[in-house]
């Protein structure tokens, strides 16, 4: 049995594209999956599975939601091992000038290209500071994310691929309910 969490990109978000999150709940159970849990209204399922395929997992959630609520969406799904190192690679813990609450981590669709770092530096010259490790995209907003230039949807762009931004309370959340 696998620990997983689900990450959808998009919903609940200035009130489009509404879910509920007995729906979503409901969506993983009727796809097999159980234990299912969800966290906060911005899309975050913990969940199990017999199956540790996390693409085949993915694309059955994908189109599971895109069937029962007309749209599509992007999940990122992640393994709580995948995870924790995840956690574990946070370049701005133990900073204590850095502000935990100004801490985001971008959980991308697949692994960015070779030049994005330099791509986004080029383009873009702002306060915020930015790492990219593995699939995800750490940012730290020292003036926090509302008024920022440094937007999902400019990081998507530079990245060439989708991506869902969380919090760093909400991702220790998520841990948490991941060990169970």
């Amino acid at each position: 049995m696998t620990t997983f969490v689900s990450l959808f990109r998009g919903i609940n978000v200035g009130g489009h594209q509404a879910v509920r999150m007995d729906a979503l709940k409901e969506l993983h159970e009727s796809l097999g999956l159980q234990e299912v849990q969800t966290y906060i209204q911005s899309g975050n399922v913990v969940f199990t599975s017999d199956d540790a395929d996390v693409t085949r997992i993915q694309k059955a959630i994908e189109d599971g939601f895109a069937q029962k609520f007309g749209f599509q969406v992007n999940v990122m799904v992640r393994t709580a091992d995948e995870f924790n190192v995840m956690i574990e690679n946070n370049p701005f813990q133990n900073q204590p000038m850095k502000e935990s609450k100004w801490v985001v981590v971008m959980f991308l669709a697949s692994h960015p290209i070779s030049t994005a770092r330099e791509d986004i530096q080029k383009t873009y010259t702002g306060p915020e500071e930015l790492q990219i490790i593995g699939q995800e995209v750490y940012i730290y907003y020292p003036e926090g994310m509302g008024r920022s230039k440094l937007t999902n949807v400019f990081l998507e762009k530079k990245l060439k691929t989708s991506g869902t931004a969380r919090n760093w309370n909400t991702v220790l959340r998520l841990q948490k309910m991941l060990e169970g």
